[in-house]
């Protein structure tokens, strides 16, 4: 559908624990987001927030279903295409950072676009200009020991845009933080999603975390329950429910 960054298509995946014993843990979920959004994902342990990201962001390929990014089916690259999806169409942000303790956070930041193959002064100028965008302009060349909590997670966010793309996945980012880190977070990653128009969708525990987004997506037993309510809440819960009809 025209305007959705991400269409998920009847997604189903098992995970074989041993013999006879098995996990369902998406079981025909569907659903589609804006771009420009910022989403958040929520339900209990075992609803299958966790893999639907997974699946989402290229890192595990689901049993039947499809994955659409930017109009484009997903579930199925490999090899070259699947590395370039990765590494500049999608950023990450984890709940417990993945910063590499021997470098700097500008070290840490433009490795990340070095991979990609950014010429290395060109990926560290990237990296200073996004660590003054979170807030960290004093603070490039520390080290993450050298680092609080929000700190080390501002650095990640950097991270994740260093590649300038459209899709930030975060899976749990604010996990590891307390209130007032977790909030100051929020906070960084609504700016750029509303300055940059890069569309953020987090999985989250935190109620807090969700109030802050544009609308808040619920799943439960491996299907989305509630498309959730916000401005475009009724146009994409029309097209989940066309494509399962």
């Amino acid at each position: 559908m025209d305007g959705m960054i991400i269409e998920v298509r009847d997604l189903k995946k098992r995970y074989t624990l041993g013999k006879g014993n098995h996990v369902d843990a998406l079981r025909g979920a569907s659903l589609a987001i804006r771009a420009g959004e910022m989403v958040a994902i929520m339900g209990p342990s075992g609803s299958g927030k966790s893999t639907m990201m997974h699946l989402v962001g290229c890192l595990d390929t689901p049993d039947s279903g499809e994955v659409v990014i930017g109009g484009r089916r997903v579930d199925g690259l490999k090899g070259e295409a699947l590395s370039r999806m990765r590494g500049r169409e999608l950023g990450f942000i984890f709940q417990g950072f993945n910063l590499i303790p021997t470098l700097n956070a500008v070290e840490n930041v433009a490795l990340a676009a070095e991979y990609t193959g950014v010429a290395r002064r060109e990926a560290a100028r990237r990296a200073e200009d996004l660590l003054g965008l979170v807030g960290l302009k004093d603070r490039m060349r520390h080290v993450p020991s050298e680092l609080s909590g929000g700190q080390q997670q501002r650095v990640a966010i950097a991270r994740a845009l260093v590649n300038d793309p459209s899709l930030i996945l975060g899976d749990e980012p604010t996990g590891d933080l307390d209130t007032a880190t977790s909030e100051e977070i929020v906070g960084v990653m609504r700016r750029i999603n509303l300055e940059t128009g890069t569309t953020f969708v987090l999985v989250t525990h935190n109620p807090e975390v969700a109030a802050a987004c544009d609308r808040t997506i619920r799943m439960r037993d491996g299907v989305v329950e509630d498309h959730g309510d916000g401005i475009w809440a009724d146009d994409v819960a029309a097209t989940t429910e066309a494509w399962v009809a």
